[in-house]
């Protein structure tokens, strides 16, 4: 009898470390979100749905507030540079198997009349927002395709949601967002507006890890190229940048919440190679 109560024993802890393994597995596998072109597994337990949402709900807050650009010259160049990369942008994320997540964009982009700001950001659900201080480091519509570029790449890698998902494990205990935005509605939009940088002390808190300014500098190369634009731009922009950089006392809002140039001029040379191969292609398409 107690040989075969140990094989009965023995058997249940078996299968209750499967199943247990098995739970864990799909915990992790749920809480994890793939990055496209680096493929790096990123936490994700914020719903995609209602991080639009708060997203929209916050771009509508600016727009009442913010003064929005009147040039219409300047206004439809970056409708027609976001559009493109925005289109090229749903087709990189098909290519890549990650198809499903276009139903979250809604593109919409606003130029804002600020030349003392030098800025740009993507919200979730495809808001995009430029200040007109940035236009004198862009130049040209290429130099803005870095810009839009980067910011979408930030979009659709899911680099937000990553942020936010590490900030509500650290600061709200964990609890689901509609559980945050229903009982710390001011701490959630506050947490919601450090995380995108567009809170009033932006700087002060790094939207954005070195690691996903990397990889959203390598994916907005791509999707620049993949929209016409000749990637080798981004060196002379962040060159324009750099220079500036030098003769100011504090860098630009920019610069403030992105790695110095210097430091991010040298790694964008080598992902040059990889997003001219795609420049190529639009070329003979």
């Amino acid at each position: 009898m107690s040989g075969v109560w140990r094989t009965q024993t023995f058997l249940k802890t078996l299968f209750l470390w499967f199943f247990l393994s098995l739970t864990l597995g799909n915990f992790l596998f749920i809480g994890c979100a793939q990055v496209p072109l680096t493929n790096r597994r990123a936490l994700n337990i914020v719903s995609d749905s209602e991080l639009t949402q708060l997203g929209i709900t916050q771009y509508q807050k600016i727009l009442r507030k913010a003064k929005i650009c009147t040039d219409r010259e300047k206004v439809e160049m970056v409708e027609r540079v976001g559009r493109k990369i925005a289109f090229h942008a749903e087709k990189f994320l098909e290519e890549v198997g990650l198809g499903h997540k276009i139903r979250y964009f809604k593109w919409e982009f606003t130029l804002f009349e600020d030349d003392k700001q030098a800025n740009a950001w993507c919200l979730p659900g495809g808001k995009v927002g430029v200040f007109t201080g940035i236009l004198k480091y862009t130049q040209n519509e290429a130099g803005l395709a870095v810009v839009l570029g980067h910011e979408i790449a930030h979009a659709i890698a899911g680099h937000g949601n990553e942020r936010m998902s590490q900030a509500i494990l650290a600061q709200l205990g964990g609890m689901a967002l509609s559980s945050a935005i229903a009982s710390k509605p001011e701490a959630t939009r506050e947490l919601f507006a450090q995380v995108y940088g567009i809170a009033a002390s932006v700087g002060v808190i790094l939207p954005y890890s070195r690691l996903q300014e990397e990889e959203a500098d390598r994916i907005g190369l791509v999707l620049m190229a993949k929209a016409g634009y000749d990637p080798r731009e981004a060196i002379l922009f962040w060159e324009r940048m750099q220079k500036d950089s030098m003769n100011r006392p504090k860098p630009t809002e920019f610069l403030s919440t992105h790695p110095l140039p210097e430091s991010r001029i040298a790694y964008i040379r080598s992902y040059i190679p990889e997003a001219l191969s795609y420049f190529k292609q639009s070329s003979t398409n």
